[in-house]
């Protein structure tokens, strides 16, 4: 359960990225991130997700926005569905869980009546400073990238 909010300073995170190469938070001190959570690579939604977030990612840059995925499956399953949409962000592996506990993204969802434990679909967006601006509990997988250009840019006025 999501205990974050905006305003408050963004949890600490490491990991693996899709090349097997050690990550944290602190490789992005001082930028801004979109730090989205996903549930599983190569599924339609998420796939649709990370196609939007890859197409608008100049613009994503140019705004001094860094993208980074972050789901439960292993290293190898990030580096074919990077390479399947040529996707050109940092995935991290968490099959252990240790971010996403950190940043509450785990807990029962329901599905045509069944009710499962799995991840919720959901992105926070961290200025330079680390601090949580936006936290999108139910993005818009299809224009994702326009949501966080939206308030980023609201937030630069």
């Amino acid at each position: 359960m999501i205990t974050l909010t905006a305003g408050m300073k963004a949890p600490a995170f490491k990991g693996k990225d899709q090349n097997g190469q050690p990550i944290t938070s602190k490789d992005f001190k001082g930028k801004a991130i979109l730090l989205y959570f996903y549930p599983e690579d190569n599924t339609p939604t998420c796939t649709v997700q990370a196609c939007n977030l890859r197409d608008h990612f100049s613009v994503l840059q140019k705004n001094g926005i860094t993208v980074i995925g972050i789901s439960p499956d292993e290293v190898q399953k990030h580096k074919k569905f990077e390479a399947k949409f040529s996707l050109p962000f940092t995935l991290i592996a968490d099959t252990p869980h240790l971010v996403i506990d950190k940043y509450g993204v785990w807990g029962e969802k329901k599905l045509y009546g069944r009710s499962y434990m799995g991840l919720h679909r959901t992105s926070f967006l961290i200025d330079e400073k680390g601090i949580i601006r936006k936290i999108w509990l139910k993005p818009k997988s299809k224009m994702h990238a326009e949501e966080v250009l939206e308030v980023w840019q609201s937030l630069k006025k």
